[in-house]
């Protein structure tokens, strides 16, 4: 498993690659409790750094990340057996902190309201394996960190072995994810879902799984970790079609548009946790306790 693991989503921390690669292309068990960050403890948020969309102060005092995640997205941000939340993004969202002497606040949000979260300044970052590819315009972002595919799960005894065995089923993805963004009108994908039966959406995939285990929708199109997450132990009834992928894409940490401070002082801590080796260890750290590929870049 551990193997597997340090074998497929892609490139931890590929930011250490230079900048011009993001411009050519999307635990920690700490939690708060607190639902905002407008006090005056609060840092960076977006509405303070970054007015009229611009502004690059120097002179913010950023005391405090409070980082918007969806907390039914593992192995990312979820809820652990503990109750607590936890994730490889959300710990790493904590390093990141720690290295700044900053305190963290994991907000979960509701996906599909994640921008005005960030455009009010109730958050300060979108931190949850966020794509970036399709919305390289819409915030200001951190060199790219992790290589990760889009996949469809199916039940094993369906029969479907590849994408185009999709043509008349019914199709399940997250509201406003990158794998509805790819199967929807004008995306990448928008051929292949033009043969569906149906594409429907769901709040969050314990649902779809749900769903799919009880054969009211055919197959769930997600990101690859989630489905190895949300598969684990149940191999043997479902299929993820990893050799027929719906695309390959990469996830990068989002602020508001124009929050240049924020986002560089969250890079370059960044930066010095893949050199110190903590990207390294949470890798390791979340081998064994989850059934999903990842590995860690050369430094």
């Amino acid at each position: 498993m551990k193997k597997r693991f340090l074998a497929v989503i892609g490139t931890v921390l590929a930011m250490v690659l230079s900048m011009s690669m993001l411009t050519a292309c999307s635990g920690g068990t700490s939690s708060s409790t607190s639902s905002s960050s407008s006090s005056s403890g609060s840092s960076s948020s977006s509405s303070d750094n970054s007015n009229s969309g611009s502004s690059n102060a120097t002179d913010t005092e950023i005391t405090k990340l409070v980082v918007g995640f969806d907390q039914n997205f593992p192995p990312y941000g979820y809820v652990g057996d503990d109750g607590e939340f936890t994730g490889f993004d959300l710990d790493m969202a904590k390093a990141v902190a720690d290295k700044n002497g900053w305190e963290v606040e994991y907000k979960p949000i509701n996906w599909d309201n994640k921008d005005q979260e960030l455009n009010s300044g109730s958050i300060d970052c979108i931190w949850n394996g966020f794509t970036y590819e399709g919305r390289e315009d819409g915030y200001t972002w951190t060199e790219v960190y992790m290589e990760n595919t889009q996949i469809v799960v199916v039940k094993s005894d369906s029969g479907i072995t590849k994408l185009a065995d999709l043509a008349g089923k019914t199709v399940m993805a997250q509201v406003d994810s990158a794998a509805l963004g790819l199967l929807e009108d004008e995306g990448d994908q928008a051929d292949l879902a033009s043969t569906f039966k149906a594409l429907q959406q769901v709040p969050e995939y314990q649902s779809a799984f749900l769903e799919l285990e009880q054969g009211t929708v055919d197959a769930v199109a997600l990101d690859l970790p989630v489905a190895l997450f949300q598969t684990a132990g149940k191999e043997s009834m479902f299929t993820i079609l990893e050799d027929d992928p719906l695309s390959t894409e990469h996830y990068g940490v989002g602020f508001k548009l124009g929050n240049t401070e924020l986002r560089d002082k969250v890079q370059a801590a960044m930066k010095e946790l893949v050199a110190d080796g903590t990207v390294e260890k949470l890798c390791e750290k979340y081998a064994p306790a989850t059934n999903f590929k990842l590995w860690c870049m050369e430094k």
